[in-house]
This record gives C-alpha cells, structure tokens and sequence, in this order.
C-alpha cells in the first residue's frame, strides 16, 4: 500500500451517466476497505474551486446504486479553464488534505484533470462516465449499456405507431462524434437504415433503400440516426428530403434526447461502475496516476489519459456488415 494516500477526492463531471452513482459508492466503499478518508467534491470542478465538499463514509453512500444522474451533482466549469480557477482549486485540496483525486466523466474532464495534475502534481485517475461510449482505452464506458436499454424501449414503442399509420419514422438518439449507440440500438430494434458520423451514406442511397424497403412490400420503416451524422444538416432537413420524394410514407421525426441520459441503471452498468472505482482506489494507492481504468475482454485495464483523450473509439465494422445484411 501507498503510505502517502491517507484521503481520496471524488467528483462527477460533465455529462450525467446512469451508474455514476455506483462508481462513487465503489470509490466510497474501496476507500473505507483500505481505511482511506473519502472526500465528497459536489457540483464537479466548480465545487472543487469553490470547497463545496464533505467526508464521506462506507454508510453515505448507502442506496444510491440504483440511482440514476449523479449524486454529487455536475456543472460546467469555466473558471477551471483558467490559472487562477485552478490554483483556487488546489487550495481546496489543501484545505481537505486530498492526497489524490479520481475523475468520474469524459474525455473534456480528463482534460481538465491532466492540466490539473502537471501543474500541482496531485494524482489523478479518471473513470470513464458517458452514455455515447467514444472513449478511447475501454470497450464500455458507465452509462453506455442502461442508454441502449432505455432507446431500445422508445424505439420498439415507436415502432408500434409506425406500423399502425403506414409511417417512416425518424428517431435522432445521442452520439455527436460517435455511432456507438445508433448502431447497435439500430440492429437491437431492427431498423431499416443506421445513419452514423462514421458512415456518410449520403441521401440518395439513403432514398435507394428506402424505396426498395417500400417495394418489398414494408409499409413502415424505422431509421436510426446518431445526432452527428453527416447526412444531411439535421434529422429534419433528411426527413423533409425523404417526404418530398416518398409521398407514400407519412414521414416523422422523434428526438430522444435528454431521455437517454435518465433511468436506474442496468446491472451491467452497475457491476462495471462497480469493478471501476474498487480498481481507481486500488491504483492510486499502488502509486497510479494520471491514467484511466477501463475494461477490455472483461479485464480491468489503465490507459494513460493522454491516450484516453487523444486517441478514437472505433466502430465495430462487423456490426455494419450485419446491418447491411438485415436490412433486405
């Protein structure tokens, strides 16, 4: 054990992700396990430059497994971007006697973290926490898995309209850079096209598929689109598009927005958030810093941070070789 980690700082950052609570009562609770102090940051790195922080015990993080969002609040931090935000930051961690911080958040937390630590050399390890699983070094990032349970739901909910009115349906979900959650919650829901950033499909083989769907003899189609697909402008300027040369398919677009952020998180999400922040506590007290626990073929891995930040999640190619195939 690392003698110099007597008191541990945990925070949430960015976006909220079902399982963040888990991850804070995995942190919690490892903590108390190697008789560490566990400093509660709210309101992320706002409330780290402000001290809005308390002692935490294996007890107050009772019943918050099963919750979604994030107990300890999240808010955009401006002033963290600054020198003089930063250094009221670290006077927090001297105030608190913080020997070392674990980041639950994205990729622009991790930033902030990394910028953090080379100024004042307090040690950092970061939890990857977002639904849109675009970070590099893990194949699951916390929230990932209860967002495609919960869009699976509305889609195949969706769905039952579509097939009642003849209608072509539209439905935006998350993912501003990456496809991971239209992909697979486009062939979970067997939609007919799969619009992602990875893929330009462009709208006339969007318009060549969709009128051999209609040949076929579907009277209703579903099409799954990441909110970062380049396709057209937005989902509605494609919907117009298709409308205009489809008069067939009553056409409409549902946005899910916000939606897929919310809910109780799924077991998986749990035990990994779980799995995550038992590994952060144990790494930073073996001397661990500025790197990211994630999981790779049901492992616990690091990744540097510079790497998590810098480097793409890839889209998995097979799965839209299936796609393809599905959609005949």
């Amino acid at each position: 054990m690392n003698s110099k980690i007597k008191r541990i700082g945990v925070l949430t950052s960015g976006g909220d992700a079902p399982g963040m609570n888990a991850a804070v009562r995995a942190v919690v609770r490892a903590a108390s396990f190697f008789s560490i102090e566990c400093v509660a940051i709210y309101q992320g790195f706002h409330g780290l430059i402000s001290n809005n922080t308390k002692l935490m015990n294996a007890r107050g993080a009772n019943n918050i497994i099963n919750k979604g969002g994030t107990v300890l609040k999240s808010a955009r931090c401006l002033e963290f971007r600054t020198t003089e935000g930063r250094k009221k930051a670290f006077d927090t961690i001297k105030i608190n006697k913080i020997d070392g911080l674990i980041i639950i958040g994205g990729d622009g937390s991790f930033t902030g973290a990394m910028i953090f630590q080379s100024e004042f050399s307090i040690p950092v390890i970061g939890i990857p926490g977002t639904i849109d699983n675009d970070i590099f070094g893990t194949t699951h990032t916390i929230g990932y898995d209860t967002a495609l349970n919960t869009v699976i739901e509305a889609i195949d909910k969706i769905r039952d309209t579509a097939i009642s009115h003849n209608r072509l349906f539209f439905v935006e979900v998350m993912g501003r850079d990456a496809g991971h959650i239209a992909l697979n919650t486009g062939i979970g829901a067997g939609a007919e096209e799969i619009l992602i950033p990875e893929e330009d499909m462009g709208l006339d083989r969007l318009l060549d598929s969709l009128k051999r769907s209609e040949k076929s003899g579907k009277s209703s189609s579903i099409v799954v689109v990441a909110e970062g697909d380049k396709t057209g402008k937005n989902v509605f300027e494609i919907a117009e598009y298709i409308e205009k040369n489809l008069p067939h398919y009553e056409v409409r677009v549902s946005v899910l927005g916000h939606m897929q952020r919310g809910g109780s998180p799924s077991c998986f999400d749990r035990v990994l958030a779980s799995r995550m922040g038992v590994h952060a506590v144990e790494s930073m007290i073996n001397g661990k810093s500025n790197v990211m626990v994630g999981l790779d073929n049901s492992e616990m891995i690091l990744t540097p941070l510079s790497k998590a930040i810098k480097g793409k999640s890839k889209i998995n190619k097979d799965l839209i070789r299936v796609s393809d195939i599905l959609t005949v």
